[in-house]
């Protein structure tokens, strides 16, 4: 019998999430593709041909993780992962160099981030480890 998962007309959904092996909680998957945009010495990375998730979680040193257990610590990145650091100069928006302190002393920033993203001029699936837009980042007013 053959495994669904192997044929093309798979018809079984795999959950968009998958628990951090370190913590425990359940995160989103991000591509392949963002980890080689973070990682350091990218060309040394082998994508395990598996899924991959990202975990936000300020207390975790595990910023990617693979369903296999795998993990890539923050210290394997060579960006910092801003969602991570409650510093003022934590980056919120990598596409553009949005810190949260510019974020706070000028709540405007949010309006041009939003602006140029309707225009299509950002590129958060490469820039922001989390393979998402930074949006949801921002401060609230």
């Amino acid at each position: 019998m053959a495994d669904c998962c192997t044929e093309s007309d798979c018809k079984t959904p795999h959950p968009k999430k998958h628990r951090c092996p370190v913590n425990g909680i359940e995160y989103a998957e991000v591509t392949a593709r963002t980890i080689t945009h973070h990682i350091k010495n990218s060309w040394l990375w082998q994508d395990k041909g598996q899924r991959y998730f990202f975990c936000d979680d300020p207390g975790c040193e595990v910023v990617y993780f693979g369903e296999d257990g795998s993990a890539i610590l923050a210290s394997q990145l060579r960006t910092p992962v801003g969602v991570k650091d409650a510093s003022d100069d934590a980056l919120l928006c990598y596409c553009f160099g949005v810190t949260r302190a510019d974020a706070l002393n000028d709540p405007e920033i949010r309006n041009f981030v939003v602006a140029q993203t309707k225009q299509g001029l950002c590129a958060c699936d490469t820039r922001n480890p989390s393979g998402r837009c930074c949006l949801k980042d921002f401060p609230r007013k």
